[in-house]
């Protein structure tokens, strides 16, 4: 199996002291954990995008370049780069200038966004998120794998001859689609023969599992290379301590203080993966993707969650709320204690030499 560090870059205060992060100190641990992650030999390392709440990601790219001046072998990614926003000139421009700097060394993972509150911000319809991301999906890949590209399509301008600059380091780099709630991403996916990244975060694995399971049968209903349909799964949380015990009365007050806050959000009940469906701690860890325990009982719980996606890479987040210090010691636990465990369990071509689709610049170990 791979491993990925996802930091979507939440900022919120702490949910008992009330204490803020400042920005500044927010931004520099994610280049600073990216370095370590890299340190650990960890496989991709990744940043999300959001453009409402308290959330510092509006701008990833900037932050991933930061990421590629500070690394040489990590494979850099996003999760999610929510395309239903953008202008796919700009992505094409802006990936392939990090995709240059980091010298092959980047794969883009593509969504529609879980923050409903972004499309009126930036003037868009919210009604029409998913018109937004199929088209803006189908140009983009049009200006990553060619030149002089025309274009006809119903939500921004037409195009003659355009070519973006710089061109990606290598050719085209690779999509995954973000797959949380509904089945137009996976579809998507299997659609043009593209890997899916499975949130994975706040609904019961069967929500989850029946997404990937479609997925698999579109994928191979459309006739693509089954080397290629890898499967990613989130998680809700990492956080180890020498006992599962410990570490879920550590992590209570951080977990159950995040559930408390996104009820003040006051989301519809029909807004299916805004708000997790495990309102304590212990929930979490017994029936939720919450990775917090033991490394023995992480580990295991990576393996059981694997019997039901039969995912290639799992990728891990880690609070921003915990001292630095405490932050990285889980990475490098998860790293040393963890990872070997999984490893010699789960193997996966994704990456590897037999991977042909991978980013030209990276190889996993």
């Amino acid at each position: 199996m791979r491993f990925q560090v996802l930091d979507i870059v939440f900022n919120p205060p702490h949910p008992v002291t009330g204490d803020a992060v400042p920005a500044a100190d927010r931004l520099e641990r994610v280049v600073e954990t990216a370095v370590l992650a890299e340190e650990l030999g960890l496989d991709a390392f990744a940043v999300g995008e959001r453009h409402a709440g308290d959330v510092l990601s509006s701008s990833p790219t900037v932050i991933l370049g930061a990421i590629a001046a500070r690394t040489s072998r990590i494979l850099l990614s996003t999760g999610v780069t929510v395309l239903s926003l953008l202008d796919p000139i700009r992505v094409a421009e802006d990936y392939a200038t990090i995709d240059q700097l980091s010298r092959g060394r980047f794969e883009m993972v593509i969504g529609k966004g879980n923050e409903a509150l972004q499309y009126p911000l930036l003037g868009l319809d919210l009604a029409k998120q998913y018109e937004y991301l199929e088209e803006n999906y189908e140009l983009l890949r049009l200006l990553l794998s060619g030149e002089e590209v025309d274009w006809d399509g119903r939500h921004r301008p037409d195009l003659q001859g355009a070519t973006t600059l710089p061109r990606p380091y290598d050719g085209a780099f690779r999509i995954w689609h973000g797959s949380a709630t509904s089945r137009f991403a996976v579809e998507l996916a299997a659609r043009w023969g593209d890997p899916i990244v499975s949130a994975n975060a706040f609904q019961p694995r069967e929500n989850y599992k029946v997404l990937i399971d479609h997925y698999r049968e579109q994928y191979a209903a459309a006739g693509h290379d089954p080397a290629y349909g890898f499967v990613g799964s989130g998680s809700g949380g990492l956080f180890l301590a020498d006992t599962t015990e410990q570490a879920i009365e550590e992590f209570r007050p951080i977990y159950e203080g995040a559930v408390a806050r996104a009820d003040l959000r006051r989301y519809d009940p029909a807004a299916v993966g805004k708000v997790t469906s495990f309102r304590t701690i212990e929930e979490a860890v017994e029936r939720g993707p919450a990775l917090v325990g033991s490394p023995e009982r992480v580990a295991e719980k990576i393996l059981d969650y694997h019997q039901s996606y039969g995912h290639d890479l799992q990728s891990v987040s880690i609070n921003h709320l915990l001292e630095p210090a405490r932050q990285d010691d889980v990475l490098r636990r998860f790293a040393e204690e963890v990872v070997p465990l999984v490893r010699a369990e789960v193997k996966t071509d994704l990456w590897g030499p037999a991977d042909a689709r991978r980013a030209k610049g990276f190889t996993a170990r």
